[in-house]
């Protein structure tokens, strides 16, 4: 089944989510970076130049010819799922083929009313299929 970690109380969740691709990379982890529209996408392909601040995390989008070799993929409009190890999920909604991935990643933010409810509903739609649901409290915290 898959383990579902939310972390909250989240500052910046693009800086947390390109921390959480990084921690992904290091322990040798596969990981799909699901994000809501295609600013969001280029955004975090730039911040992965500059994670940390003295590496790089290679990753691409699922069209690039490399994608197959590539650890982190960045994608908004994924039809058929990449992977199958880690889900990092940005978008308000929950991705329709989570299961398929051994983890799935939430990030909520800490000051944004509309994200902390579509995070709530998605909390609730994977507790009542039966999932445990592993949380995690950034408030104050410099990394993931």
């Amino acid at each position: 089944m898959t383990q579902i970690d939310f972390y909250f109380n989240v500052a910046d969740k693009l800086v947390t989510a390109c921390r959480i691709a990084a921690k992904a990379y290091g322990l040798g982890n596969r990981m799909l970076v699901l994000c809501p529209d295609g600013e969001t996408a280029t955004r975090i392909d730039r911040m992965l130049w500059t994670t940390p601040a003295t590496g790089f995390i290679p990753h691409c989008s699922p069209r690039d010819p490399l994608a197959a070799e590539t650890p982190i993929i960045v994608d908004h409009g994924t039809q058929e799922p990449v992977g199958d190890q880690v889900l990092l999920n940005l978008r308000a909604e929950w991705p329709p083929f989570f299961a398929r991935y051994e983890r799935l990643v939430e990030i909520v933010s800490a000051d944004d009313e509309a994200d902390k409810q579509a995070a709530r509903e998605r909390f609730r739609f994977y507790r009542e299929r039966g999932y445990e649901i592993r949380r995690h409290d950034l408030a104050g915290a410099q990394s993931a």
